[in-house]
């Protein structure tokens, strides 16, 4: 099978397109740009830079991916973004390259969807199953784990970490990082309002593993003991459950501080 492309696109020389790649109406894709196969360009998409796509992947129109970062250090180093397999980006979508102050890539992994209008800055990380609503945002150097949700127009300050399985209200500003597995109110500098259950169960979480993380979170984030304390007792208590010790890392090891239970 051939690539189909429409003829008002422009598809620079040095552009490498898998087969069946289908590129729709005035799009436009630039010489260092790689396309896996079955992927889509609907119309009036824009992928540009050192950017490399996977296989099955949907733009739709307007999403401009890789133009150069909005970041005043940037002086045109060869930086990167990496998109996995399986994402729909939808429309006027932005994502841009990493720096060299940020390891030179963007990476978003597979199975992501990114609504309408979301933003992902330079050297983002944004893993997998990921959901990203209408018009969220994320600055520099934020990691989004597996499986997490951002609420509509909500800003992610950078360098922040999202947990695994985290889920933030519509409308938050988040100023340090979203301990896995819980549940954010909407609202500016929102707090913790307990764990993602729904979510949990969703992923097949058991009774037995959601109590355990519920204890886990009692103490780790609405004990009035020390850090060191809370991490030496909820380590204890997770033992060898590696989602309630993934919990107990998360936040052992957190540099930008914790979103916290109730309002900050």
């Amino acid at each position: 099978m051939s690539v189909n492309i429409h003829p008002t696109a422009i598809i620079a020389a040095g552009a490498e397109l898998a087969d069946d790649v289908v590129i729709g109406p005035y799009c436009k894709v630039d010489e260092h740009v790689r396309i896996g196969s079955g992927t889509t360009l609907i119309s009036h998409v824009v992928i540009t830079g050192h950017t490399t796509v996977g296989k099955e992947n949907r733009f739709f129109p307007f999403s401009s991916i890789g133009h150069e970062p909005q970041d005043l250090k940037f002086h045109g180093e060869p930086s990167e973004v990496v998109i996995g397999d399986n994402n729909t980006i939808r429309e006027n979508v932005t994502v841009n390259p990493g720096t060299e102050g940020g390891g030179m890539l963007t990476r978003i992994g597979n199975n992501n969807l990114l609504m309408a209008y979301t933003h992902v800055a330079h050297d983002c990380i944004v893993c997998n199953d990921v959901v990203m609503a209408n018009c969220a945002t994320l600055a520099g150097h934020v990691h989004v784990d597996d499986g997490a949700i951002i609420g509509g127009m909500s800003a992610i300050h950078q360098f922040l970490r999202v947990g695994r399985y985290a889920m933030i209200g519509g409308m938050s500003g988040i100023v340090k990082d979203v301990p896995p597995y819980c549940l954010t109110a909407g609202g500016y500098r929102p707090g913790l309002i307990g764990l993602n259950l729904v979510g949990l169960k969703r992923k097949g979480f058991t009774t037995d593993r959601i109590r355990l993380l519920k204890e886990i979170y009692r103490i780790l984030l609405q004990s009035n003991e020390s850090l060191d304390q809370r991490v030496a007792d909820a380590s204890v208590l997770a033992d060898e459950d590696q989602d309630a010790q993934h919990l107990v890392d998360f936040v052992a090891k957190s540099t930008r501080g914790l979103t916290v239970h109730g309002r900050d």
